[in-house]
């Protein structure tokens, strides 16, 4: 074990101990309470447990996969998908989602909150900062022998009190599963028939499901094992390791095991804090640490699994997981709670489990009726989520070009008719980038399967289910709190339907079968709208009905501009294309994710890089039309990536940092995140920006067209796994064998886009180009106008009163607002009532967060006095897109801008993500 005394938890990378090389956990089951009343979650994980094949007899000469690689977990070619229904009515089980109460439990397992003797020093709530850091550990950790193999996982902040062995004999006994171990398994039954057992129940195929979840249930709820079931565990600062003493090997170890913990109040992974009706909530805040502070994991990618959630909660609560869950919860027997149920069938990276606990409440899909801010009972809690969301006409599906389609395994894709589905009337502004030929429109309603094989392992697909071509709109569902529900519902509910199906059009089926979308508090810490997951909310952003893949789980922020209602669809433009962003993220970063968590351009370049062509389709947008907004927005964000690379390390530009060791991780399986820990990095966007300009580029060299139709065909083949840059890119350079003849080669991306940090010449070259479009020059005019009026008012006396010349300001868009605002930031003087004027031609305190941001920021720059109230109304309810507001406050060295940088603080200091306010107190203390 790496030791990581030498780690500073704010400046250094982040440690995954998880020895994935040694091996798996395949499925989690939770079994959690949130108490309010303490800030904690508390309650149990059972691990079920696979050894990687190749694994040696004892720690010390296991080799694993070799040094280098992290491929354990990763299926490639091992299975085909098999579609759903066809075992379903066959295996007797149902009820998976009834979890008993605990006057049910068959088994009888143990209280969890029962006190052991290996209960940790200090656990409880009230842990000082010196206890925090304190090593945790059973009393007989340091006798034990040191030939025991050692199972490492991922773990901070969190109180463990007992880790145990359990005995599945009993579910085993009772569920009629034969062994049926594969070849390397041969000897284990004869010597241990509950690892046999449980190596049958891992294998189960995917048809099976619902009888698969409904064993590792009833395993999870026996009893501990009784000779020897209570493990040696030793909890530091990253990793929680347990041992079973006189067990040398993965082979040998037990297979189920139960972690019976608390997390802390301010445990990394888990956010308490107030939501806007000032109501206590908590989320998790999966980044930088992802999960390890919510249960005991493994946190690399690689170690993809299922798992199933059980979630007691106060009545008036609502409960938002990832993944599938019933539409009603169940209430606990006699108490207050409730019972919400959740699980996966797809494999996937622990950091992609969601969990966020406040009083939301749904968004209505008519308009509300007068809202009022008192609790519901029970009964209206248990309804908020039985609406299984909106469902728009399944009759269109984009496909793909014929020119492409050989590039995955099995024969050419079929193609239909080309009919074209009438627009409504709402849409009908210009010709859609369909009528145009951007998309192919193939009609696959009707087809049978088109014969590609699915190279991921056996879970229910969507990819091969016939009614998912056709589902052009997936379920969804908008949850918020009371006081935004109205604002909720103009700015995000009427806007995913037509999101969703754009993005359909776009991108072929949706990965998962339903989207719900949260409203998160201010002090929510991404810039972005969503997490880094790699699967989506039942989901939030890695968040249905029974059967079904997770869902996505999108958190929303900053995108509801004051002016949402009434402001026309001018007004939601930053709403929707975030929207369509985290829609993105549905194919590139959850159901396609990293292999390595360094890559993240993989999936914020990807996704930046489609919001604007799924949001441009669902504007229906003309192809010239789509040109013009998209070559605007790439200069904004020009702009922007030029300013932040010319204030930030260079180590931190780098979209691959680990260069040609990426991907690779020691012996045992444990690697690191560079950069994770500086608090610097959470603030940039780079994996953003350049990710999306390098995708730009490469459109530029194939013609946009054929490119979207290059990612429809990766994600048929590489849907369900984890990837490299080198896979998309060889991939690539493969369908388009012309560009590299013309010198676009692997090595030459690395070098210019990919290991290095700068500017590539392209992006410069193309900036120039990107200045001179036609949105951008009506910009230009529009600045000069108000350049001349602020001269105007120069020189001008009390007593001498001139009258304003009368202007004719041009209509402009968001976007060509924010490039206005961010030209007259370069002017060294405005005059007051030249921002008097600014700020009430164009509602400037109504716009969606993007705008008032400049509009701030030309306060600040101008010490325009009249307008300070907005500049703490921004800091106060856009808490992270705030932070550098700060430092201008602080940096113009004016007593009552750095006053009014104190005054916000003081309002945030509770509510305020933990990093952001280490960078704000370091600016403004």
């Amino acid at each position: 074990m790496e030791p990581d005394e030498d780690l500073d938890p704010h400046t250094d990378d982040l440690p995954l101990r998880a020895n994935t090389n040694h091996i798996l956990v395949r499925h989690y089951v939770l079994d959690l309470t949130v108490h309010f009343d303490r800030q904690i979650i508390s309650g149990s994980v059972v691990l079920f447990l696979e050894p990687c094949s190749g694994s040696g007899t004892t720690a010390e000469d296991d080799a694993g996969a070799g040094a280098g690689t992290i491929e354990a977990g990763v299926s490639r070619g091992a299975f085909v998908c098999r579609s759903r229904g066809v075992d379903e009515a066959e295996d007797g089980t149902k009820g998976l989602g009834e979890t008993p109460t605990r006057k049910e439990n068959k088994f009888g397992a143990r209280e969890r909150d029962a006190p052991e003797s290996q209960a940790l020093p200090g656990s409880g709530s009230a842990q000082t900062a010196a206890e925090t850091e304190n090593i945790q550990s059973s009393h007989s950790w340091e006798i034990t022998s040191d030939g025991d193999f050692t199972l490492s996982l991922d773990c901070c902040d969190l109180d463990v009190t007992k880790v145990e062995e359990v005995d599945v004999t009993p579910a085993s006994a009772t569920s009629g599963l034969q062994p049926e171990v594969a070849s390397e398994w041969s000897g284990v039954s004869s010597v241990n028939p509950q690892a046999a057992f449980i190596q049958s129940l891992i294998s189960m195929p995917s048809s099976r499901w619902r009888q698969k979840q409904q064993l590792f249930s009833l395993c999870s709820r026996a009893l501990g094992a009784q000779d020897g079931g209570l493990l040696h565990f030793r909890r530091d600062r990253w990793s929680l390791q347990v041992r079973k003493k006189g067990v040398p090997s993965p082979q040998e170890f037990p297979r189920a095991l139960r972690i019976c913990y608390e997390t802390r109040p301010a445990g990394g992974s888990v956010r308490w804090t107030k939501d806007q009706d000032d109501r206590v909530c908590v989320y998790t805040a999966g980044s930088p640490i992802n999960n390890r502070a919510l249960f005991p994991c493994q946190e690399p990618p690689v170690a993809m699994s299922t798992w199933q959630a059980t979630v007691r909660a106060p009545s008036e609560c609502v409960v938002l997981t990832s993944g599938e869950e019933p539409a009603v919860p169940i209430e606990d027997g006699d108490t207050r709670s409730l019972i919400w149920h959740c699980y996966v069938t797809m494999p996937m990276p622990a950091s992609t489990f969601t969990l966020a606990v406040g009083h939301w409440r749904q968004v209505a899909a008519e308009n509300p009726p007068a809202l009022e801010r008192d609790e519901r009972d029970c009964g209206e809690a248990a309804k908020l989520c039985a609406g299984p969301g909106e469902w728009a006409p399944a009759d269109l599906m984009s496909g793909l070009g014929s020119s492409i389609s050989e590039v995955v395994k099995g024969p050419p894709l079929k193609t239909g008719s080309g009919h074209q589905t009438a627009r409504s009337d709402s849409a009908s502004r210009g010709s859609s980038l369909e009528d145009e030929g951007l998309f192919s429109v193939t009609d696959y309603s009707g087809m049978a399967d088109d014969g590609i094989s699915c190279s991921h392992g056996d879970y229910p697909c969507r990819f091969t289910e016939q009614s998912a071509r056709s589902q052009r709109v997936i379920p969804h569902r908008v949850f918020g709190p009371v006081g935004l529900l109205q604002k909720a519902q103009v700015g995000v509910l009427k806007l995913l339907p037509r999101c969703l199906a754009a993005a359909h059009t776009v991108l072929g089926v949706h990965p998962f079968p339903r989207l719900d979308v949260l409203i998160v508090p201010a002090g929510f810490s991404s810039l972005g709208m969503a997490r880094k997951l790699h699967r989506p909310l039942v989901p939030v952003g890695r968040k249905s009905g029974a059967g079904e893949p997770a869902g996505e789980l999108v958190p929303c922020r900053s995108v509801l501009c004051a002016g949402s209602l009434g402001s026309g669809e001018n007004g939601l433009s930053l709403c929707g294309s975030r929207i369509c962003h985290e829609i993105a993220h549905s194919w590139f970063g959850l159901v396609i994710g990293a292999r390595d968590w360094t890559e993240e351009w993989i999936s914020e370049g990807f996704a930046t890089y489609l919001e604007d062509i799924i949001w441009a389709q669902a504007q229906q947008l003309s192809l010239q039309e789509t040109a013009e907004q998209s070559d605007l927005k790439a200069l904004l964000r020009w702009r922007r990536l030029s300013d932040e690379l010319k204030n930030s390390e260079e180590a931190l530009q780098i979209l691959r940092p680990n260069m040609e060791n990426t991907g690779r991780a020691s012996e045992s399986g444990s690697s690191t995140v560079k950069h994770a820990l500086n608090p610097d990095k959470t603030f940039m966007q780079v994996h953003y920006l350049k990710g999306y300009f390098l995708l730009r580029f490469l459109a530029s060299q194939v013609g946009e067209k054929q490119f979207i139709d290059f990612f429809r065909v990766f994600v048929k083949k590489y849907h369900g796994q984890l990837i490299l840059s080198q896979d998309f890119l060889r991939m690539l350079l493969i369908t388009f064998p012309d560009i590299e003849r013309k010198g676009l080669t692997l090595s030459a991306v690395y070098a210019d886009w990919l290991d290095r940090p700068g500017i590539p010449k392209w992006l410069y070259e193309r900036s120039a180009v990107w200045s001179q479009t036609r949105l951008v020059e009506e910009v230009k005019a529009e600045v000069v106008k108000w350049i001349l009026l602020s001269q105007s008012h120069q020189g001008k006396g009390r007593k001498r009163k001139r009258t304003e010349p009368k202007v004719n300001y041009k209509e402009v868009t968001s976007e060509q607002l924010v490039m206005l605002l961010e030209l007259l930031l370069e002017e060294e003087e405005l005059s007051g009532a030249t921002l008097r004027a600014l700020q009430r031609t164009y509602n400037l305190q109504n716009q969606d967060a993007e705008v008032k941001h400049r509009w701030c920021e030309l306060v600040v720059r101008h010490a325009y006095t009249r307008a300070y109230g907005d500049v703490e109304t921004f800091l106060v309810h856009h808490q992270a897109m705030g932070v550098y507001l700060y430092g201008e406050l602080m940096v113009q060295e004016d007593p009552e801008q750095q006053a009014l940088a104190r005054r916000c603080l003081s309002l945030v200091r509770e509510e305020i993500d933990q990093s952001a306010r280490r960078v704000v107190e370091k600016m403004v203390l």
